[in-house]
């Protein structure tokens, strides 16, 4: 059997006036915030599909679709956390989390702290546990025009 499984994750959201800006938990100060059904947090999205993918368990929208109105505006630390028990119901931890968010604006560097310690909080994880990097699109694609912002993730997963 083996002891360990690594996933791989991917979201990307619009930016749009009239919502918060919601990243790895944290209400990030901008003129622009995410669109989505839930609170659109590109970053916790994606360690959950990485999560998921680790085990063949689908993806998010599998057990969090948006056509189902009680996941409408939900924190999505509160879908995390969700996502979390159903590996460790499965006999599985997170062993370790490699993010990266891809932002023109806002600076993401002073928040990653506060960022890492949410994350860890829900996962019962230490901070050092969890790398996010912050990083420019070069103002290329919808990324670079300021459209959106998408964030990538990798998760090891080890057998308890």
């Amino acid at each position: 059997m083996t002891k360990i499984r690594i996933g791989n994750g991917y979201d990307i959201h619009q930016l749009v006036s009239d919502r918060a800006l919601i990243l790895g938990g944290i209400e990030i100060p901008h003129e622009l915030g995410l669109l989505g059904h839930s609170d659109a947090d590109v970053l916790t999205h994606a360690i959950m599909d990485a999560m998921l993918g680790a085990l063949s368990l689908g993806d998010i929208g599998h057990y969090f679709p948006p056509s189902d109105p009680q996941w409408a505006g939900a924190d999505s630390l509160v879908l995390l956390n969700q996502v979390h028990q159903l590996i460790r119901d499965q006999g599985w931890q997170v062993g370790n989390i490699d993010s990266v968010v891809v932002a023109e604006r806002p600076k993401l560097k002073p928040h990653i702290h506060n960022m890492r310690d949410k994350l860890a909080a829900v996962l019962e994880l230490e901070a050092n546990q969890i790398g996010i990097k912050a990083t420019t699109n070069e103002k290329l694609g919808p990324v670079g025009r300021e459209e959106g912002i998408c964030a990538y993730a990798v998760v090891l997963l080890l057998k308890e």
